[in-house]
């Protein structure tokens, strides 16, 4: 990777912003978190009452601990050394450090069977595909993949295609470092699933009834059936 390559810009963004996403995080500083997108994936893993969740780039652990609050057992993984050391110190046990690229190539033993793998705003590569399609061995037969990402029609800004784009976390407080991303559009979400051996079982559009734009789009998919 060369020092312009997005891919590297990216995870470097993760380590400088990595303190500081922990601390907006667990302030509750994202309106739109606090408002509707982390009841919004709660309640899709909940209404499927798994026993053992994945959650696939689960940051400084808040997901991982409301699982857990709710009975169920909750394993992590994440590219970002410190963030995956703010999951342990804030109780989580059994969180892996893994790049996705490491993910992707199974180079790294983090389970396998499980009823429900769950990923939360954090497929912001370009290649994602061998990553879902890892994933998609991982689950347990009937199991689910559950990805919740930014709606691609509210954050689209008049340029609806592929491609990558730089948030800026505009608005924020702290010192941020600007994070490229890769946006799709919804049918490149589908095409992505599809490569990836799952289908689509449902789709969600989480909003909040003040708001005239969804605040995400929640993908549930499963494993292909055989030809």
């Amino acid at each position: 990777m060369t020092d312009d390559d997005p891919e590297a810009a990216l995870l470097r963004s993760w380590q400088h912003n990595a303190q500081t996403w922990t601390d907006a995080v667990r302030s509750g500083a994202i309106e739109s978190r606090r408002q509707v997108t982390d009841q919004a994936i709660l309640l899709a893993i909940m209404a499927r009452q798994p026993e053992r969740v994945l959650d696939l780039g689960c940051g400084e652990g808040w997901l991982l601990r409301a699982l857990t609050e709710r009975g169920i057992e909750a394993i992590g993984v994440d590219g970002d050394g410190s963030l995956v050391e703010a999951a342990r110190a804030a109780g989580s046990k059994t969180v892996f450090h893994a790049s996705y690229a490491e993910l992707a190539a199974a180079k790294v033993e983090i389970g396998h069977d499980y009823p429900l793998i769950c990923t939360n705003f954090a497929l912001l590569h370009q290649d994602i595909i061998p990553l879902l399609a890892a994933m998609q061995a991982l689950l347990a037969p009937g199991g689910t993949l559950l990805i919740q990402t930014l709606h691609p029609w509210s954050v689209a800004a008049g340029e609806y295609q592929d491609g990558w784009r730089s948030e800026a976390f505009t608005g924020f407080e702290g010192h941020w470092q600007p994070m490229p991303w890769y946006y799709r559009t919804l049918s490149s979400w589908l095409r992505a699933l599809d490569m990836a051996g799952l289908r689509l079982l449902e789709l969600q559009e989480p909003q909040h009834p003040q708001s005239p734009q969804p605040q995400s789009l929640l993908l549930v998919a499963e494993r292909k059936s055989p030809a």
